[in-house]
């Protein structure tokens, strides 16, 4: 019987919301290892964080940056974050991040720790393409959200949260273009791809970190289901 292998984008806002996390991550480290007892193998491809947003709002000071420029500062961003994982899943994953969703994935070792390739496109689309790559058909989106709304809870304070969504509605709610610094829970060019490939996608908090081990058990959860 195939093992599961689950795809998921670990938002850098949990890795590095201002410092890193350290505490955040043993505890996601303790819990993804007891899935991997348990025959699981997982793809995670991290998000940059502060660390990115720090050096991009730099560069726009000292600088006329173009969209392309701020992607590649994105991307080693992104990178480094990457590293931090592959190296805390040391014996449990592959010696080198994957850099390009498209390449063949060799799952001799559990885990693989994956990072953004080209500029143009965000860690959410990677993910998407990675899990068309390997032919899984669920990517677990976790950030510091704990759901998708029907607007920005932040500007209105009467925004509802939406526990399940098709992809048709869910586009309707966000942007139709991506740019470097989008804020959408799951950008548009990603949810079209997912969308055409079928691909089931959950928008959950990470924290505390109960919610995402009931994810992964198959129990009710906190998050938003979009297929």
């Amino acid at each position: 019987m195939e093992k599961e292998i689950i795809i998921i984008s670990l938002g850098g806002s949990l890795i590095i919301p201002d410092e890193i996390d350290t505490n955040f991550l043993k505890d996601f480290k303790e819990l993804i290892l007891t899935e991997v007892k348990k025959g699981k193998k997982f793809v995670i491809i991290t998000g940059g964080g502060k660390i990115c947003r720090r050096y991009n709002e730099a560069a726009k000071e000292l600088s006329n940056p173009s969209n392309e420029d701020l992607d590649w500062i994105g991307i080693a961003s992104l990178r480094l974050n990457a590293q931090l994982l592959r190296v805390i899943f040391r014996e449990y994953t592959h010696p080198k991040i994957i850099k390009d969703p498209m390449e063949n994935i060799l799952f001799d070792l559990p885990i693989v720790v994956g990072s953004a390739n080209e500029p143009g496109h965000s860690t959410d689309w990677d993910a998407v393409m990675i899990a068309k790559n390997v032919g899984a058909k669920k990517v677990i989106n976790l950030s510091n959200i704990d759901y998708v709304y029907d607007s920005d809870p932040k500007v209105n304070l009467n925004a509802k949260k939406i526990e399940k969504i098709s992809w048709a509605d869910y586009r309707k709610l966000i942007p139709k273009e991506w740019n470097p610094g989008l804020n959408s829970p799951f950008d548009p060019i990603a949810s079209e791809l997912a969308e055409k490939e079928g691909i089931e996608v959950i928008i959950m908090n990470c924290k505390p970190i109960d919610n995402f081990a009931k994810c992964l058990n198959g129990e009710i959860f906190q998050g938003t289901v979009i297929d």
